[in-house]
């Protein structure tokens, strides 16, 4: 393993403790807001609109957090080795 790479993993396993310690909403808690939101829009308890809303709040939340899972990722290999657009690979330079 190269120095770079030990490196960015330790870089990368702090960022992910200090990120878990900045989780402060309980599901309880996130769950209370998204009511909360809904029944701002106008949406009623009991009702298939809520149950839209709560719907489409969550996978709103869950695909932002592929998406930013996704970047992560992307970054994470321009990092550790630059895209191959343009390298000679399978040529002897």
């Amino acid at each position: 393993m190269s120095m770079r790479t030990l490196v960015l993993a330790l870089a990368l396993a702090a960022v992910s403790i200090g990120l878990s310690a900045c989780q402060t909403m309980t599901p309880e808690e996130r769950r209370a807001a998204d009511e909360a939101q809904c029944l701002r829009y106008g949406f009623r308890r009991g009702t298939d609109g809520f149950a839209g809303c709560m719907q489409r709040i969550d996978l709103y939340r869950r695909t932002q957090a592929r998406y930013d899972s996704d970047l992560l990722m992307l970054q994470m290999s321009y990092d550790l080795d630059r895209p191959y657009y343009g390298r000679g690979y399978g040529r002897h330079w």
